[in-house]
């Protein structure tokens, strides 16, 4: 009896172990990163297998992956052998950074400080491409904490043979931070393999989670400690000659500018970044949006200087309602007559990093130039971060945000001197990935301000997630008084609350994956306004989620809205808006369809009809993409808006077209261009980019841009052309 205790205990804890161990032999020889298995590899020990986390997460996977280490006093070594049933990899380009949704993959992650909340992941496949990203919060969400902004100097190369293939890398150990003498890292590793429709991983992890959460790894153990870092100081200077034209008035537009970008390691995990006249003509075009609801849009981040370590940065607060620093507010202005115009930086300074095992600092501070015909000031923005890791991933953050104009300007009044935003989060991340959330409170400040409690916001979210469901409770308030010039914020004077619950099935059947049953609410009362109630949101859904990794959803939406002033939705200049003071309730149907992007020939459409305020919304979003791999990928962005309300309101059909061409001729050259048509805006956009990596981080960009006004007919309205060139100096 009590020998099969022991056995049901040994089994117990082998079943629900999801962490483990490989230890690292030191071996003081490099050698050569080619894809071969040479007989140094005989002296250093295999990995466990890997098991599966889809299409179940309670077996070993079918096709195997396995990898041994070593390391040196300069660089860790791997070498990653991948079994495989079939040849036809799904590959969408050649870019560093390349896209893993739906393709071929092995990616390694590496929690160098073993905080469970931050860490540096590399992907490559079996034609040694490279991806480098920075991981923040855990990983729970790899859409909003993967950053591929951050680019590191690293070795791969793979060998394909008839079932297997093997990948060696090289990753020198001054790309990375850890703390000295470390002797153990959290690690884990994972894979995609679209031939055998699986996902697999080194340490386990529940298919409920994402594939790379940061709850769930295995520790890498080094032989000998690893001895004292040495980043090297880096130097980017860059040169742009520009050479455009404006059309209204008819102006010629000639630039030649030149810039630097500095990186200076500082103790052993900390990194100050200098920009001096930064320059971001090679950044990826925005993409068009039609906007028919109330709110601004809200665009992501894409300039290199703001999005390295941005968590440390962006993440206070909640990014659709209370956001007091987002970044694309720095770059920008309104100028006399309210219109948003770019505004020049000048320089930036970035201190970022930790100070210890537990604690992270960050320092951010930006100085734009004024510009007395647009009367736009002259502003020094500083955002100063202090982060304390507690328990398993959890952590305490404080933050103190400053814009304020440096001179004194006659069209500036005493309440656009400066703004100051003082704030305390408690981010919460249980040790088995169940429990995560936060809660908030943030104090603005402005000059001649009553101190009360309407500059307060403040907020709480918590959520549990299991295998079978997800439950979510949201809650945040936005004082009336309350104001961040550098953040996003949808309403003032403002309580919100909305749960969302998921249910989730794992059927027994052999295409299918998961049938996610979804509803989501919110109500949202404004504290100062006559009236109080504003109105609710219901979002009731079922999805479908395929192997193949194809996607099928139903939702019905339900909406209740009061409008405080008057509004049109379709934005017509000479329309009639809808008046303010009333309720408008309104239910409308979204049906949608995602085929596999493993697929040649591609799909992701959805079809939506149903109430609008007083009238009706037909919508029609569709995508269609085609890729001869790996060399060529084009897609159509086909969207379609007709709105219709009686007269004598208006009513409009928009239009949006979007065709995107790229070419990835090889591994260091690449071609994109973009072609964007938005009727709701009246304006036509062409982005050419040329990019050819002629070394490590060293880049020569051609970049053409060419803008029309596109109402009754096209008339040009803005054309330029780039020639950018980027170096990178290690010191």
């Amino acid at each position: 009896m009590k020998n099969k205790l022991i056995l049901i205990v040994i089994f117990f804890s082998l079943k629900y172990s999801f962490s483990q161990d490989y230890f690292i032999k030191y071996i003081n020889r490099e050698i050569e990163i080619d894809g071969v298995e040479d007989k140094l590899w005989s002296e250093v020990s295999k990995s466990s297998d890997y098991w599966q986390w889809r299409p179940s997460d309670s077996v070993k996977a079918k096709n195997q992956t396995n990898f041994k280490a070593f390391y040196d006093d300069k660089n860790l070594y791997f070498l990653i052998k991948s079994n495989i049933s079939g040849n036809k990899f799904t590959v969408y380009s050649l870019k560093r950074d390349f896209e893993t949704a739906s393709a071929d993959y092995v990616q390694l992650i590496f929690d160098t400080f073993s905080d469970a909340t931050n860490a540096f992941q590399f992907q490559t496949n079996h034609i040694g491409l490279k991806g480098d990203l920075l991981v923040s919060n855990g990983n729970r969400d790899p859409r909003l904490d993967r950053n591929k902004s951050w680019d590191a100097i690293w070795y791969v190369e793979s060998k394909l043979y008839d079932d297997f293939f093997l990948t060696e890398l090289k990753i020198p150990l001054d790309q990375l931070y850890y703390g000295n003498n470390s002797k153990k890292w959290r690690f884990n590793m994972y894979r995609s393999d679209t031939n055998g429709q699986e996902h697999s991983v080194w340490s386990r992890v529940p298919q409920n989670q994402s594939i790379g959460n940061l709850a769930f790894m295995g520790n890498i153990i080094f032989e000998e400690p690893l001895g004292k870092q040495k980043k090297p100081f880096a130097l980017i200077p860059y040169i742009n000659i520009l050479n455009g034209k404006e059309f209204t008035p008819n102006n010629k537009v000639k630039r030649n500018q030149v810039g630097i970008d500095v990186k200076i390691p500082i103790a052993n995990s900390l990194n100050l970044d200098f920009t001096l006249n930064p320059d971001f003509s090679q950044v990826e075009v925005d993409d068009r949006i039609v906007n028919t609801s109330q709110w601004e849009v809200k665009l992501p981040e894409k300039r290199q200087f703001f999005t390295q370590n941005s968590d440390l940065f962006s993440d206070f607060g909640t990014s659709r309602d209370a956001q007091p620093f987002f970044s694309r507010r720095i770059g920008i202005s309104s100028n006399k007559d309210g219109e948003l115009i770019e505004n020049k930086i000048i320089y930036g300074i970035k201190l970022s990093g930790k100070i210890n095992d537990k604690t992270r600092i960050g320092l951010l501070n930006i100085l734009t130039d004024d510009d007395l015909e647009n009367e736009i000031a002259q502003n020094n923005n500083t955002l100063l971060t202090f982060r304390k890791n507690v328990f398993n991933g959890s952590n305490f953050s404080f933050f103190f945000l400053n814009r304020e104009s440096v001179k004194e300007y006659s069209y500036l009044n005493n309440k656009e001197k400066y703004n100051r935003v003082l704030g305390g989060e408690y981010n919460l991340a249980s040790g088995d990935g169940k429990w995560f959330g936060k809660a908030f409170v943030h104090k603005s400040f402005r000059p001649s301000e009553i101190n009360n409690k309407q500059n307060i916001s403040s907020g709480i979210m918590i959520t549990r997630n299991t295998k079978k469901s997800l439950i979510m409770f949201y809650s945040a308030y936005v004082g009336d008084d309350f104001r961040s010039d550098l953040g996003y914020y949808r309403r003032y004077g403002m309580y919100k609350f909305e749960p969302n619950y998921r249910f989730r099935i794992y059927p027994n059947n052999p295409k299918i994956q998961e049938i996610e049953l979804s509803h989501y609410a919110a109500w949202v009362f404004r504290t100062e306004l006559e009236n109080k109630y504003e109105g609710n949101i219901h979002y009731s859904q079922i999805q479908l989620k395929y192997l193949s990794t194809s996607r099928l959803s139903f939702q019905r939406r339900q909406s209740k809205t009061y409008l405080y002033y008057d509004f049109d939705p379709t934005r017509s200049l000479s329309g009639k808006p809808l008046p303010k003071n009333n309720f408008y309730d309104y239910v409308d149907y979204i049906f949608s369809y995602k085929s596999s992007s493993r697929n040649i020939f591609n799909i992701d459409s959805s079809i939506s009809y149903g109430g609008f305020f007083n009238g009706n919304k037909f919508s029609f979003y569709n995508e269609l993409a085609f890729r001869r791999q790996p060399i060529f990928n084009t897609s159509l962005k086909f969207n379609f808006d007709s709105i219709k309300l009686p007269s004598p309101y208006s009513s409009k059909d928009i239009w949006l077209i979007s065709p995107k061409f790229e070419f990835t001729f090889s591994k260091k050259t690449f071609w994109t261009t973009y072609i964007q048509y938005s009727s709701q805006s009246e304006d036509l956009g062409i982005n050419s980019r040329l990019q050819f990596r002629f070394a490590p981080l060293s880049d020569l960009y051609l970049v053409y841009n060419d803008n029309y006004y596109a109402s009754n007919s096209i008339m040009p309205r803005f054309r330029s052309i780039n020639l950018k060139l980027t170096y990178w100096f290690n010191i």
